[in-house]
């Protein structure tokens, strides 16, 4: 099925690069709306002190696609569809805020009472990020150790997980990342899998540094 958002209004949920897409699609295909949400607040206008150098720092950015047009709304929950005819026709969403952080080190999300709101919204686009690798089936059954982000935890120059004969490398490692890191990682760990069959590897090191 041909899914087009001419004449429709859009709502993206996700404000990444994958959404910042979707909004750009959305403009030239000629949606009445683009509407892009994000659950995290706002990020600040300037580098945050939580992510100094050579840290990816985090920071406010708005893309070509942005600029092209739309609403961006931050810090907002959704809450559940509404439609009709098996349409969806509207999202509605709770406003909210973020405090103190868990034991896990993630800030604490509540709802902000008397925020709920309605968005018009022929079409919602799912943009959301990659959290971790699906647990349940190998890595489970492997019985492999995973960091506080549920990723595989594993060395950063060996990359060994807590499996001998087990390696790990790129996003289900690290998380979330640049496809420059999955590519430097994947060689690196051939390298390391190299290394560890034969003693030696004949494979040159190309650590990637960004």
């Amino acid at each position: 099925m041909n899914i087009s958002a001419r004449d429709k209004h859009v709502v993206v949920l996700g404000g990444g690069d994958t959404g910042s897409d979707c909004v750009g699609t959305s403009h030239r295909q000629g949606a009445k709306s683009v509407t892009s949400i994000e659950l995290l607040e706002r990020p600040p206008e300037e580098r945050s002190p939580t992510t100094p150098w050579p840290l990816w720092p985090l920071m406010f950015r708005s893309s070509s696609s942005h600029d092209e047009g739309g609403t961006r709304e931050y810090a907002v929950l959704t809450r559940y569809f509404e439609g009709e005819n098996g349409r969806v026709k509207r999202l509605h969403a709770v406003r909210v805020q973020f405090g103190e952080s868990d034991e896990s080190g993630r800030p604490k999300m509540e709802e902000l009472q008397g925020s709920e709101f309605t968005i018009d919204a022929d079409l919602v686009l799912l943009a959301m990020g990659f959290v971790h690798p699906v647990h349940e089936g190998l890595l489970d059954g492997l019985g492999l150790q995973k960091d506080g982000r549920g990723n595989v935890q594993a060395e950063t120059t060996s990359y060994a997980t807590s499996e001998p004969g087990f390696f790990a490398a790129g996003d289900c490692r690290r998380g979330q990342s640049l496809v420059v890191w999955a590519i430097s990682e994947g060689r690196e760990a051939a390298r390391m899998v190299d290394v560890y069959l034969e003693g030696d590897s004949s494979l040159q090191s190309k650590r990637a540094y960004i």
